[in-house]
């Protein structure tokens, strides 16, 4: 997949149909605390009342039709310093790169847009083994296992908890070769 080809933006309520096309599939919502959407006037209202409402939710675009989204909540007081991330991309997307690069278009903006951050945490259900390789492939590391964490669709599940540092690197491939590349914040020290 051609990276020029994907984007993030904020969602818009003419996203309503493409955001209605992943959101209503079984598949995707399967590992998200929110139930598919089953209609359009529910896709409007979630997008006006929740996406558009987040702190920092951002469409997945891939020519500028929304395939789904990269969303970061920040703690509030003493844990101000750390941030939750989770993401979800429609079934067709899946296997072809598109989450990995965008979360590698969204890491250094988080940490424009929230300075203060230090952390980004991902909870990660033990069977999502897509979702665990998005996040090793952009430089989250695995810190453990949080028996019976988190609670979804009915049951109290096993999480794995992955971070990635402000001060960290994100991991580049480029051909054959292994790339690192730091960070906005280590290219002003």
């Amino acid at each position: 997949m051609e990276s020029s080809r994907i984007s993030l933006r904020p969602f818009k309520l003419s996203d309503a149909d493409d955001f209605l096309k992943w959101a209503s599939d079984d598949k995707v919502t399967h590992y998200l605390r929110w139930n598919s959407i089953q209609s359009r006037e529910e896709a409007l209202k979630y997008i006006k009342e929740i996406a558009i409402s987040h702190p920092w939710r951002q469409s997945i675009c891939l020519d500028d039709h929304s395939i789904g989204y990269i969303s970061v909540r920040p703690e509030s007081g003493n844990d101000r310093h750390r941030a939750h991330i989770g993401y979800a991309v429609g079934s067709d997307y899946w296997r072809q790169g598109i989450v990995t690069k965008a979360m590698k278009m969204a890491i250094p903006r988080v940490f424009e847009k929230f300075p203060y951050l230090v952390r980004l945490e991902a909870l990660v259900e033990e069977e999502n083994v897509g979702s665990q390789r998005v996040l090793e492939k952009v430089g989250f590391k695995k810190e453990g296992l949080l028996r019976k964490y988190g609670f979804n669709k009915g049951e109290i599940r096993d999480m794995l908890v992955y971070s990635f540092l402000s001060a960290d690197q994100t991991i580049e491939y480029v051909g054959s070769c292994l790339l690192f590349s730091l960070n906005y914040f280590l290219k002003t020290s």
